[in-house]
């Protein structure tokens, strides 16, 4: 399994790598192409509506034909070729349509390598194979991702040679998709190898046999509720602390603190934790951990605070990610793992978030960092749901799944 294992570092590290170098300098590059502050909104919101689009449908087209690895590979391609359409698109127009196609070739690259990383290390030989530790490797790769654009613009003095960069990581990870091992071929149960010979199930009834496993509809709710919780950080945390007076270099090191525990609870405890309390109680301990965090930015912006509350981050997002991911190894059949990676990163994240992305706006207009309490109470309503999920992996047999 070392080399399996090699294979999907290579490909978590160049796909997370391209994206570190195109995410914080997209918007610049669109206003480089004449968008005004206006339609760069508009664009950025078009994107995230064809994402969600793109997403479940990809998990789909891959699960019909058992071709996952063909459409991640055709995916990356399209993405790559979209990425320098981004160069040629003048006015508004060409920017909406080249904006719209790039996301929907970008939206899946995100499910579609978990569906195939957590069915290798669901398959593993004595635990071999980790998903923690390709998903830590794409941490630390995107980081990477944001400091290599940071020299590359400085040094080009204009943000387009992001877009080459990201399209030549793109191809890259391309290509390392046919060096990944199939999947299939360890251990698996006849739940999962009887639809091998099953004739091919229709989209309603492939959605309708996800949807009607009541421990992933419950996730879906759980991991939504704590993953939207995140836009109101996302988008505003850095306006409220510069508001509170605090040094761009302060900032810069409260988010690295936070992606510095993301990569610790990836590599490193996210596996004692799902051992010692299964993935409904690390799905509680992220809700729980999010009323904190959340309940803290709140009431204060006192720089030791925020220095403490950081490493939150590790919970809230990553150890409930590799929960996710545990759950859906364990009561989601193989031949529909695309599908419910690519349903789970659409509903129970992006729609969810996107509804709250818009809503976050008018929160922050209106009422501040008070509007940190709503984010609060998103992971208390959390917190249920995942004691309900936990009797339903009971019901299932899935108490303490591991990756």
């Amino acid at each position: 399994m070392t080399r399996h294992l090699a294979a999907y570092l290579l490909l978590y590290g160049a796909l997370y790598c391209g994206w570190g170098v195109l995410s914080p300098f997209l918007p610049a590059v669109l206003a480089r192409q004449g968008a005004s502050p206006g339609e760069i909104g508009l664009l950025l919101a078009a994107g995230m509506v064809a994402r969600l689009a793109s997403i479940p449908a990809a998990g789909l087209v891959a699960d019909r034909h058992n071709a996952t690895r063909q459409v991640l590979a055709g995916l990356l391609a399209a993405a790559a070729m979209l990425g320098i359409g981004f160069v040629f698109a003048q006015g508004a127009g060409a920017l909406l349509l080249v904006t719209t196609l790039h996301a929907m070739a970008t939206g899946p690259l995100g499910p579609l390598p978990d569906a195939l990383a957590v069915t290798a290390a669901r398959e593993s030989v004595r635990r071999s194979f980790d998903y923690g530790w390709v998903r830590g490797a794409g941490a630390l790769s995107f980081v990477a991702g944001n400091v290599l654009a940071g020299l590359a613009v400085t040094e080009a003095g204009f943000p387009h040679i992001v877009l080459w960069i990201n399209a030549g990581l793109f191809a890259v990870t391309a290509g390392v998709v046919f060096l990944l091992p199939p999947t299939g071929g360890g251990h698996r149960s006849p739940r999962d190898r009887a639809p091998a010979t099953a004739p091919r199930t229709a989209i309603v009834a492939r959605l309708g046999a996800l949807l009607g496993l009541p421990s992933f509809r419950w996730l879906l709710i759980a991991a939504g509720l704590i993953s939207c919780s995140h836009a109101f950080y996302a988008g505003f945390a850095t306006l409220r602390w510069q508001a509170a007076g605090i040094a761009p270099g302060t900032i810069g090191l409260l988010w690295a603190i936070a992606v510095g525990s993301e990569v610790l609870v990836f590599l490193v405890i996210g596996r004692r934790l799902l051992t010692l309390l299964g993935p409904a109680g690390v799905t509680a301990l992220a809700a729980g951990a999010g009323v904190l965090r959340w309940t803290i930015m709140a009431v204060t912006t006192w720089q030791p605070a925020m220095m403490l509350v950081q490493p939150l981050h590790g919970l809230t997002f990553a150890a409930q990610h590799l929960a996710a991911m545990a759950i859906i190894a364990r009561v989601v059949p193989s031949h529909l793992a695309a599908t419910a990676q690519t349903l789970y990163a659409a509903l129970g994240v992006g729609a969810l978030s996107a509804a709250v992305t818009l809503a976050s706006g008018a929160l922050y207009e209106r009422y501040g960092g008070q509007g940190f309490w709503p984010m609060a109470v998103l992971c208390a309503a959390a917190i249920p749901a995942a004691f309900v999920l936990r009797t339903g992996l009971r019901r299932h047999g899935a108490t303490n799944p591991s990756l």
